[in-house]
Protein backbone atom coordinates (compact mmCIF):
# COMPACT_ATOMS: atom_id res chain seq x y z
CA UNK A 1 0.00 0.00 0.00
CA UNK A 2 1.46 3.54 -0.82
CA UNK A 3 1.35 6.44 1.42
CA UNK A 4 -2.12 8.40 0.49
CA UNK A 5 -1.58 11.66 -1.54
CA UNK A 6 -3.28 15.26 -0.97
CA UNK A 7 -4.99 16.01 -4.16
CA UNK A 8 -8.05 17.38 -5.77
CA UNK A 9 -10.95 15.69 -6.60
CA UNK A 10 -13.83 16.68 -9.04
CA UNK A 11 -17.22 14.98 -8.71
CA UNK A 12 -19.36 15.19 -11.84
CA UNK A 13 -22.94 13.87 -12.44
CA UNK A 14 -25.53 13.87 -15.12
CA UNK A 15 -29.10 14.66 -14.38
CA UNK A 16 -32.04 12.85 -15.55
CA UNK A 17 -29.26 10.16 -16.72
CA UNK A 18 -31.16 6.66 -15.73
CA UNK A 19 -35.39 8.31 -17.74
CA UNK A 20 -32.90 8.11 -21.30
CA UNK A 21 -33.56 5.12 -23.44
CA UNK A 22 -30.25 3.15 -24.22
CA UNK A 23 -29.07 5.39 -27.33
CA UNK A 24 -29.67 8.34 -25.48
CA UNK A 25 -27.52 7.11 -22.30
CA UNK A 26 -24.99 6.06 -25.07
CA UNK A 27 -25.15 9.29 -26.99
CA UNK A 28 -25.16 11.09 -23.03
CA UNK A 29 -21.65 9.54 -22.32
CA UNK A 30 -20.00 10.23 -26.00
CA UNK A 31 -21.62 14.16 -25.57
CA UNK A 32 -20.68 14.16 -21.73
CA UNK A 33 -16.64 13.28 -22.44
CA UNK A 34 -16.82 15.74 -25.34
CA UNK A 35 -17.58 18.30 -23.70
CA UNK A 36 -15.22 18.16 -20.43
CA UNK A 37 -12.42 17.36 -22.87
CA UNK A 38 -12.81 20.84 -24.83
CA UNK A 39 -13.18 22.71 -21.53
CA UNK A 40 -10.90 21.38 -20.14
CA UNK A 41 -8.33 21.86 -23.46
CA UNK A 42 -9.59 25.25 -23.44
CA UNK A 43 -8.22 26.74 -19.95
CA UNK A 44 -5.09 25.03 -20.47
CA UNK A 45 -5.75 21.41 -18.52
CA UNK A 46 -4.77 18.20 -19.95
CA UNK A 47 -7.70 15.42 -18.76
CA UNK A 48 -5.42 12.88 -20.29
CA UNK A 49 -3.12 13.48 -17.04
CA UNK A 50 -6.50 12.93 -14.53
CA UNK A 51 -7.00 9.71 -12.47
CA UNK A 52 -10.22 9.33 -13.18
CA UNK A 53 -12.77 6.58 -11.78
CA UNK A 54 -16.00 6.18 -14.74
CA UNK A 55 -19.65 5.50 -13.93
CA UNK A 56 -22.40 5.57 -16.80
CA UNK A 57 -23.43 9.02 -15.81
CA UNK A 58 -20.25 10.69 -14.49
CA UNK A 59 -16.64 10.29 -13.24
CA UNK A 60 -14.79 10.99 -10.25
CA UNK A 61 -11.38 12.28 -10.72
CA UNK A 62 -8.24 12.90 -9.07
CA UNK A 63 -5.90 15.48 -10.53
CA UNK A 64 -2.62 15.86 -10.49
CA UNK A 65 -0.49 17.89 -8.32
CA UNK A 66 0.68 20.57 -9.90
CA UNK A 67 -2.85 21.74 -11.60
CA UNK A 68 -3.92 24.86 -9.79
CA UNK A 69 -7.10 24.49 -8.19
CA UNK A 70 -7.92 28.02 -9.11
CA UNK A 71 -8.35 27.29 -12.67
CA UNK A 72 -10.29 24.28 -12.26
CA UNK A 73 -13.13 26.28 -9.82
CA UNK A 74 -12.60 29.79 -11.65
CA UNK A 75 -12.16 28.79 -14.95
CA UNK A 76 -12.76 24.93 -15.39
CA UNK A 77 -16.01 25.10 -14.51
CA UNK A 78 -17.48 28.40 -15.98
CA UNK A 79 -16.06 27.23 -19.06
CA UNK A 80 -18.01 23.82 -19.16
CA UNK A 81 -21.02 25.58 -18.11
CA UNK A 82 -21.26 28.11 -21.17
CA UNK A 83 -20.14 24.77 -23.36
CA UNK A 84 -23.02 22.80 -22.02
CA UNK A 85 -25.34 25.98 -22.34
CA UNK A 86 -24.49 26.26 -26.42
CA UNK A 87 -24.55 22.63 -26.65
CA UNK A 88 -28.42 22.33 -25.03
CA UNK A 89 -29.65 24.91 -26.58
CA UNK A 90 -30.43 23.42 -30.20
CA UNK A 91 -31.60 20.08 -28.50
CA UNK A 92 -34.80 18.63 -26.98
CA UNK A 93 -35.38 18.28 -23.21
CA UNK A 94 -34.10 14.27 -23.20
CA UNK A 95 -30.57 14.85 -25.37
CA UNK A 96 -29.83 17.63 -23.00
CA UNK A 97 -26.44 17.32 -20.72
CA UNK A 98 -26.69 19.14 -17.23
CA UNK A 99 -24.28 18.85 -14.85
CA UNK A 100 -23.91 18.68 -11.22
CA UNK A 101 -19.68 19.44 -9.95
CA UNK A 102 -18.27 18.66 -6.89
CA UNK A 103 -14.80 19.86 -5.56
CA UNK A 104 -13.03 19.61 -2.74
CA UNK A 105 -9.89 18.18 -1.52
CA UNK A 106 -7.63 15.50 0.76
CA UNK A 107 -5.83 12.94 1.42
CA UNK A 108 -6.37 9.61 -1.29
CA UNK A 109 -5.21 6.35 -1.57
CA UNK A 110 -4.32 5.94 -5.63
CA UNK A 111 -3.68 2.36 -5.62
CA UNK A 112 -6.93 0.85 -4.03
CA UNK A 113 -8.04 -2.31 -5.62
CA UNK A 114 -11.16 -1.30 -6.24
CA UNK A 115 -11.31 2.40 -6.59
CA UNK A 116 -9.73 5.48 -4.47
CA UNK A 117 -10.08 4.56 -1.05
CA UNK A 118 -10.08 7.93 1.15
CA UNK A 119 -12.55 10.25 3.56
CA UNK A 120 -11.94 12.70 1.03
CA UNK A 121 -13.36 10.87 -1.88
CA UNK A 122 -16.16 9.84 -0.13
CA UNK A 123 -17.15 13.73 1.07
CA UNK A 124 -16.82 14.98 -2.54
CA UNK A 125 -18.93 12.25 -3.56
CA UNK A 126 -21.38 13.11 -0.97
CA UNK A 127 -21.74 16.80 -1.92
CA UNK A 128 -22.34 15.77 -5.62
CA UNK A 129 -25.30 14.09 -4.77
CA UNK A 130 -26.71 16.22 -2.54
CA UNK A 131 -30.75 16.61 -2.21
CA UNK A 132 -30.00 21.09 -2.44
CA UNK A 133 -27.81 20.79 -5.18
CA UNK A 134 -30.13 18.53 -7.13
CA UNK A 135 -32.57 21.14 -6.43
CA UNK A 136 -30.91 24.19 -7.25
CA UNK A 137 -30.11 22.87 -10.43
CA UNK A 138 -33.33 21.86 -11.89
CA UNK A 139 -35.04 25.56 -10.42
CA UNK A 140 -32.60 26.77 -13.26
CA UNK A 141 -33.86 24.82 -16.38
CA UNK A 142 -31.65 26.60 -18.60
CA UNK A 143 -28.46 26.59 -16.71
CA UNK A 144 -25.89 24.12 -17.89
CA UNK A 145 -23.78 23.14 -14.56
CA UNK A 146 -24.43 23.30 -10.93
CA UNK A 147 -21.23 23.41 -8.36
CA UNK A 148 -20.97 22.62 -4.91
CA UNK A 149 -17.75 23.25 -3.27
CA UNK A 150 -16.16 22.53 0.57
CA UNK A 151 -15.63 25.21 3.31
CA UNK A 152 -12.53 24.12 2.48
CA UNK A 153 -12.29 24.82 -0.88
CA UNK A 154 -14.87 28.19 -0.40
CA UNK A 155 -12.41 29.52 2.00
CA UNK A 156 -9.01 28.55 0.26
CA UNK A 157 -9.80 29.14 -3.26
CA UNK A 158 -13.14 31.14 -4.03
CA UNK A 159 -12.45 33.77 -1.66
CA UNK A 160 -9.02 33.97 -2.40
CA UNK A 161 -8.35 33.44 -5.82
CA UNK A 162 -11.83 33.44 -7.58
CA UNK A 163 -11.29 34.37 -11.12
CA UNK A 164 -14.77 34.07 -12.98
CA UNK A 165 -16.43 32.54 -9.56
CA UNK A 166 -17.50 35.48 -7.24
CA UNK A 167 -17.73 34.43 -3.23
CA UNK A 168 -20.86 36.46 -3.16
CA UNK A 169 -23.21 34.70 -6.11
CA UNK A 170 -22.79 31.07 -4.01
CA UNK A 171 -25.11 29.81 -1.26
CA UNK A 172 -24.13 28.44 2.41
CA UNK A 173 -26.31 25.01 2.34
CA UNK A 174 -26.15 22.01 4.21
CA UNK A 175 -25.48 18.47 2.95
CA UNK A 176 -27.23 15.63 4.55
CA UNK A 177 -27.43 12.05 4.14
CA UNK A 178 -28.82 10.75 7.61
CA UNK A 179 -28.43 7.08 6.47
CA UNK A 180 -24.76 7.77 5.82
CA UNK A 181 -24.51 9.79 8.98
CA UNK A 182 -22.93 12.31 7.00
CA UNK A 183 -24.16 16.31 7.98
CA UNK A 184 -21.47 19.28 6.47
CA UNK A 185 -21.85 22.95 5.20
CA UNK A 186 -20.97 23.11 1.83
CA UNK A 187 -21.12 26.10 -0.88
CA UNK A 188 -23.43 26.11 -3.77
CA UNK A 189 -23.65 28.37 -7.36
CA UNK A 190 -25.38 27.19 -9.96
CA UNK A 191 -22.75 28.57 -12.62
CA UNK A 192 -24.28 31.98 -13.97
CA UNK A 193 -27.54 32.59 -12.67
CA UNK A 194 -28.94 35.16 -9.81
CA UNK A 195 -29.28 32.76 -6.32
CA UNK A 196 -30.46 35.73 -4.79
CA UNK A 197 -34.11 34.60 -4.61
CA UNK A 198 -33.37 31.41 -4.74
CA UNK A 199 -34.34 29.82 -0.98
CA UNK A 200 -32.18 26.68 -0.22
CA UNK A 201 -33.83 23.68 1.89
CA UNK A 202 -32.48 24.54 4.68
CA UNK A 203 -31.20 27.62 6.45
CA UNK A 204 -28.04 27.61 9.06
CA UNK A 205 -29.76 27.98 12.26
CA UNK A 206 -27.88 30.96 13.46
CA UNK A 207 -24.80 32.74 12.43
CA UNK A 208 -22.96 30.91 15.40
CA UNK A 209 -24.36 27.34 14.33
CA UNK A 210 -26.97 26.79 17.55
CA UNK A 211 -30.80 26.31 17.74
CA UNK A 212 -32.43 29.81 16.91
CA UNK A 213 -34.05 32.18 19.62
CA UNK A 214 -37.51 30.65 20.82
CA UNK A 215 -40.55 32.85 19.57
CA UNK A 216 -43.00 33.78 22.16
CA UNK A 217 -46.04 31.40 22.91
CA UNK A 218 -48.86 32.18 20.51
CA UNK A 219 -51.09 29.64 21.32
CA UNK A 220 -54.65 30.50 22.89
CA UNK A 221 -55.88 32.56 25.81
CA UNK A 222 -53.37 35.41 26.81
CA UNK A 223 -49.97 33.66 26.01
CA UNK A 224 -48.53 35.65 23.77
CA UNK A 225 -50.54 38.47 24.65
CA UNK A 226 -49.81 42.33 25.80
CA UNK A 227 -52.35 41.25 28.92
CA UNK A 228 -50.58 44.94 30.57
CA UNK A 229 -48.98 42.91 33.27
CA UNK A 230 -45.90 42.57 30.86
CA UNK A 231 -46.08 38.95 31.04
CA UNK A 232 -45.76 36.64 27.61
CA UNK A 233 -46.81 32.91 28.13
CA UNK A 234 -43.68 31.95 30.06
CA UNK A 235 -41.90 35.07 29.46
CA UNK A 236 -41.59 38.74 30.24
CA UNK A 237 -42.01 41.98 27.85
CA UNK A 238 -39.85 44.73 27.87
CA UNK A 239 -40.08 47.58 25.53
CA UNK A 240 -39.95 45.74 22.07
CA UNK A 241 -38.31 42.49 24.01
CA UNK A 242 -39.66 39.24 25.25
CA UNK A 243 -37.42 37.02 27.42
CA UNK A 244 -38.18 33.56 27.85
CA UNK A 245 -37.30 31.03 30.12
CA UNK A 246 -35.42 30.84 34.06
CA UNK A 247 -34.37 34.81 32.89
CA UNK A 248 -37.82 35.75 32.89
CA UNK A 249 -38.03 37.27 36.58
CA UNK A 250 -41.65 37.92 37.27
CA UNK A 251 -44.20 40.60 36.28
CA UNK A 252 -42.90 43.95 35.88
CA UNK A 253 -39.52 42.84 36.57
CA UNK A 254 -36.17 43.61 34.83
CA UNK A 255 -35.14 41.28 32.09
CA UNK A 256 -31.54 39.86 31.84
CA UNK A 257 -31.03 38.03 29.24
CA UNK A 258 -28.82 38.12 25.87
CA UNK A 259 -29.83 39.10 22.43
CA UNK A 260 -30.24 35.94 20.29
CA UNK A 261 -30.73 33.52 23.02
CA UNK A 262 -33.37 34.28 25.41
CA UNK A 263 -34.37 38.06 23.56
CA UNK A 264 -36.74 37.94 20.60
CA UNK A 265 -37.65 41.43 18.81
CA UNK A 266 -41.00 42.85 17.89
CA UNK A 267 -43.35 45.04 18.85
CA UNK A 268 -46.36 42.04 18.91
CA UNK A 269 -43.97 39.47 20.41
CA UNK A 270 -44.33 37.06 17.07
CA UNK A 271 -41.55 38.44 15.20
CA UNK A 272 -37.78 38.81 15.44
Amino acid sequence: MRHPERRLLVSVDMERYSRRSNLQQYEAQENFHTLLHAAATEVGLDRVAWTTQQAGDGELAILPRDVPESRVIGRFVPELNRRLRAFNSSRTAPAQIRLRVAVHQGLVHLDGANGFPGHAVVHVCRLCDATPVRQALAAFPDAGVALVVSTEMYRDVVCEYPEEMRPERFRRIEVEHPAKEFREPAWLYVVDEDMSSWPPPQEPSSPTGGPPPPRPDTGSGTAGKDTGSGTAGSGIRTGDIWVQGQNAIGPNATAIGSVGRDAVFGGDGGGR
